[in-house]
């Protein structure tokens, strides 16, 4: 029953939440629109800063992209100065602690190495002219001794004026000198290049020989004095495996050297001098295949002399590799660069693959500093007296395999058990 008044009027019901109400249209009200309603409603005050910040980092970046991409070939000429004043730091050192000024130390160094630098090219070069121009002039003796080969077996009649004016008059030939010459800019400009890199390089490795020390205050100044004395310590450890693996290599290029120059010399090989000093440096400087791809050139100047010479040059070089690898190279790197010829060589590959020549170059006395700074902090314990250590099994465990396999033998359908006869019978039946 609905309630009344005083009065015995029905009272009014208050209206009920979302029922019609004469202002409403006669739809209904209107759908609440439910983040109108919340507090804080509209973009978040975070959010155009983010998309900023995103967008400056994006960009950043990008700009840092590109700039490494194009200085790439300056960061790789001063890491290789860099290397090399690492290499001469203990020299210039030496003669700095007897009183000569670094600067003056320094110069003296590289000017030594330039001199040897170009007297090498210079020899090696005279000896590839010489042997070109020989090539050369006995080019026409070589294509009658061929001419008369193919004529003699096939049976034909070629010519050497024939196959001379073919040559001449073919297009091949036409082809090949216009491509030579407009190539001839391109090789002048890689010349130029090439000597502005190594002017390039050899300014920055100057700066960092002689200025090591202020380099290393100013690197010093920015860093709290635990972290000075790790940066100092890294860098001796540098030094010293840079510089000991330069000179130990020298010293063995030296020995290489001398003993395949006496051997060239006592067979009589033209240019012995040359190819001793080709043979040391490439065999000491590109590891486990040095010696083999360097007693390749004097092998082909001695099989030009005798071809039983070049045998004894292969058999030299053979004998040799194993001296230096056994005897020579354990006693003169033990104590600058002992690494592992395996880790060498996959160092050198690792290398060359990033950064070509020069990261096979780099890539040994890096591994070595790396390999001396971690051995400084990683801590190591006495192996146990195992013989599974040494690559030794026990001794009873070849004889338990064996045994296993027996058993198994025995245990095959229809075999025969270690109790019975031959006829299968039991000998309790």
């Amino acid at each position: 029953m609905a309630p009344t008044d005083e009065a015995g009027q029905a009272a009014p019901h208050p209206p009920t939440l979302g029922a019609p109400t004469p202002a409403d249209p006669p739809g209904g009200p209107p759908p609440a629109d439910p983040v109108a309603g919340r507090p804080g409603s509209g973009m978040p005050r975070w959010l155009p800063r983010a998309m900023v910040l995103a967008l400056a980092l994006i960009a950043v970046f990008q700009l840092g992209s590109w700039a490494f991409h194009e200085l790439t070939g300056l960061l790789i000429n001063i890491l290789i100065a860099f290397f090399l004043a690492l290499a001469v730091e203990p020299a210039v050192s030496w003669m700095a602690a007897r009183g000569v000024r670094r600067g003056l130390g320094t110069f003296l160094v590289f000017l030594g190495v330039l001199v040897a630098a170009a007297g090498f090219v210079t020899l090696l070069g005279s000896m590839l002219a010489g042997q070109i121009i020989k090539i050369v002039e006995d080019f026409p003796e070589y294509l009658d001794s061929v001419i008369n080969w193919i004529n003699g077996h096939f049976h034909t009649e070629l010519r050497r004026v024939d196959i001379q004016e073919g040559l001449l008059r073919s297009d091949w030939l036409r082809n090949y000198v216009q491509n030579s010459a407009t190539g001839v800019l391109d090789v002048s400009a890689q010349v130029l290049g090439g000597l502005f890199q190594l002017l390039t390089i050899a300014l920055f490795s100057f700066y960092f020989a002689a200025d090591g020390p202020r380099l290393r205050r100013t690197i010093c100044s920015v860093l709290p004095p635990a972290r000075q004395a790790e940066v100092l310590r890294a860098w001796e450890i540098a030094v010293n495996k840079t510089g000991g693996y330069l000179y130990s290599r020298g010293l063995m290029a030296l020995i290489s050297g001398g003993a395949h120059y006496i051997l060239l010399e006592f067979l009589e090989v033209p240019y012995a001098p040359v190819l001793a000093v080709w043979v040391g440096l490439v065999s000491q400087f590109i590891p486990t295949i040095g010696t083999y791809l360097a007693g390749a050139l004097p092998m082909l100047i001695a099989f030009t002399v005798n071809p039983w010479y070049a045998l004894w040059v292969l058999i030299f070089v053979v004998i040799y590799q194993q001296f230096e690898n056994y005897v020579l190279q354990p006693k003169l790197t033990s104590k600058t660069v002992d690494i592992h010829p395996a880790v060498a060589f996959g160092s050198v590959i690792v290398g060359t693959s990033l950064l070509g020549a020069v990261g096979a170059l780099i890539a040994i006395p890096a591994i070595a500093t790396l390999q001396a700074f971690l051995g400084a902090y990683v801590k190591r314990y006495d192996v146990t007296d195992d013989p599974r250590v040494h690559g030794h099994r026990g001794t009873g465990a070849g004889r338990g395999v064996v045994r296993g396999v027996g058993r198994l033998w025995r245990r095959r359908p229809g075999a025969a058990l270690p109790g019975d006869d031959r006829d299968g019978s039991s000998p309790d039946a």
